[in-house]
């Protein structure tokens, strides 16, 4: 059968090019429709193979991207009955997060469905007692447990390490490491970075660091390292993150050893989310998730659009849950490995990420590694810089957020909606460095209205 395309001279990017400045009609090429991003990468308006170099060397499983429910435990018998519900409603997966040693992790478990299935556990706290009990659930269960313990980035968090008996975190969990068989332990919070408004670059730099630092004191580990990363709304950009940072992570690893692998497990941003016009939450959780699926993640726990005002509540997990089931039966999200190959525009801006971002990680390195930074406050001061910088944009309208800086509803009343306080919280404590501190864009402008209520 004859190529239908050989009737067709190839046009060039040169020509390409050409035929756009006639369009513009004298207006500057670069000035108009190349855009420079809060990474300092420049978006061509097309992209075409004769100037494609060289593709990032990354293989996602997209077929096997699981639909996580988020589930917060204070009360077992409740959290026992959400659990079950949830995985007979189209979850795939579950992450617990427990702040109390003391919640029986056995009659939380007991009852559960978990053969094959795939569990992540958020602790506060760093127990050696509680990770044995879930060594020990997880092998009769059949289960895959991944215990997200992350003591690095407790302390950015917090500005504290865990309290434990023990001189440091670090020997808290090599002994946890030695008396259990069947969990992958190491977590990083990848999302503390995007949330509190590092760029894309800093996010995956400040990641790897991040794990490096558990790289050289654990050389022994074997499981994978998790990866806990928020999305943010900038579609392409997100999916080339996470490709750049799964490539960098195993070209790191592999100096370490070469058969560790990371499990990317991901979620919608908060910093773009707000508590007026609520609903278009959902639009911005949507298209979050599906950069986040073509970006490759192992895992997706949606944000339901209620999270930052109202209690966790059936409605907002539904809408949240179906979302994902949508894009996986609907949409077939799930059908295509490596859904990202080929496209010019997604292989450049990865390639481009991944180089700034090594770029940055060696910096870190060579300046004493990411916890002497996060202890002297550099870490913190480059991110507070970043943030203050996409603060402008949305102060000055220029990056929007429907409903909020931009055609908001004045009819709209939230003060009587807030069962959650969802601004950042202070709360004066003794800290060891000063903490990372997650904020919303839309904070300052959504106070402002709340008091005019």
């Amino acid at each position: 059968m004859a190529n239908l395309f050989d009737d067709f001279n190839p046009i060039s990017s040169k020509q390409w090019k050409q035929k756009i400045q006639f369009e513009l009609d004298g207006a500057d090429y670069n000035e108009t429709v190349i855009w420079n991003s809060p990474e300092d990468i420049q978006v061509k308006p097309f992209y075409h193979r004769d100037e494609f170099t060289k593709s990032a060397s990354v293989t996602t499983k997209t077929s096997d991207f699981k639909i996580c429910q988020n589930i917060f435990v204070h009360d077992i018998e409740k959290s026992v009955k959400r659990a079950i519900n949830t995985l007979q409603r189209g979850a795939e997966s579950l992450r617990f997060t427990i702040q109390n040693e003391n919640i029986d992790v056995t009659s939380l478990l007991k009852n559960l469905p978990l053969e094959n299935k795939i569990v992540y556990f958020n602790l506060s706290f760093l127990s050696i007692d509680f990770v044995k009990k879930l060594d020990q659930i997880s092998i009769e269960k059949k289960a895959v447990f991944f215990c997200c313990l992350d003591p690095i980035g407790h302390l950015a968090k917090e500005g504290n390490w865990f309290l434990t008996s023990d001189k440091n975190n670090f020997e808290t969990i090599e002994k946890i490491s030695k008396e259990t068989t069947n969990l992958s332990l190491l977590s990083i919070d990848s999302g503390l970075y995007q949330n509190s408004g590092a760029n894309i670059t800093q996010q995956i730099a400040y990641s790897l660091a991040h794990a490096n630092e558990y790289l050289n004191r654990f050389q022994n580990f074997t499981k994978p390292m998790v990866f806990q990363i928020a999305v943010g709304t900038n579609y392409f950009f997100e999916i080339a993150k996470l490709r750049a940072l799964r490539m960098l992570f195993k070209l790191i690893a592999a100096e370490y050893n070469p058969d560790l692998d990371c499990h990317f497990l991901v979620t919608p941003t908060k910093r773009n989310k707000t508590i007026y016009d609520y609903n278009v939450n959902m639009l911005r959780t949507t298209t979050e998730c599906m950069s986040a699926i073509l970006g490759g993640a192992d895992a997706v726990a949606n944000l339901p659009y209620d999270s930052l005002y109202h209690k966790d509540n059936e409605f907002g997990d539904r809408i949240a849950r179906n979302q994902l089931l949508v894009l996986k039966h609907e949409s077939y999200f799930d059908k295509v490995d490596n859904p990202a190959d080929g496209s010019y525009y997604i292989e450049s801006l990865t390639m481009q990420l991944a180089e700034k971002s090594l770029t940055l990680f060696k910096d870190i390195e060579s300046n004493g590694g990411f916890l002497k930074l996060l202890n002297d406050g550099t870490i913190k001061k480059k991110i507070q810089e970043s943030a203050n910088k996409e603060q402008e944009l949305f102060d000055s309208k220029k990056e929007i957020l429907l409903g909020t800086n931009k055609y908001p509803n004045n009819e709209d009343k939230m003060k009587h909606d807030l069962e959650l306080f969802p601004f950042v919280k202070i709360k004066p404590r003794k800290t060891l460095i000063t903490p990372i501190i997650e904020k919303r864009l839309a904070e300052k402008l959504e106070q402002e209205r709340l008091e005019l209520e």
